[in-house]
């Protein structure tokens, strides 16, 4: 059975940081990307971050580019969302997603949502 289990969401102010994890098993890590998607009360989903199965490429949603960065651990099997400059618009539920598919990252695309995800994990920002 795969599991997803998302951790590191919480409260804090704007301007400040977190970091998300993304615990992973029942599903071969590395054959997968894993990215990350979030939705806001009231918002339809919104892409977040996506690095792919091998590690060396990485694509955000034009609102966290340059603000977030994604990463994994294959021998832990566990992904990472770090969140710097954290903004009021950040406050969402995040999930972690492992995706099978394959995507070239091109400006204006959005990945697929993936094969699995988590239940999520709750970010707060406050203003």
């Amino acid at each position: 059975q795969v599991q997803l289990v998302e951790s590191g969401g919480g409260l804090v102010q704007t301007g400040g940081s977190l970091r998300l994890s993304c615990t992973a098993s029942g599903l071969a890590f590395g054959d997968y990307a894993m990215g990350w998607w979030r939705q806001a009360p009231g918002k339809e989903r919104e892409f977040v971050a996506r690095i792919n199965r091998f590690g060396n490429s990485r694509f955000y949603g034009r609102s966290v580019e340059g603000r977030f960065t994604v990463s994994r651990d294959d021998e832990k099997n566990m992904a990472y969302l770090q969140m710097n400059s954290l903004q009021p618009e950040d406050t969402a539920v995040y999930y972690c997603v492992a995706d099978s598919s394959i995507f070239t990252p091109v400006p204006g695309r959005i990945p697929s949502r993936g094969d699995y995800r988590g239940q999520g994990t709750r970010v707060t920002v406050s203003s």
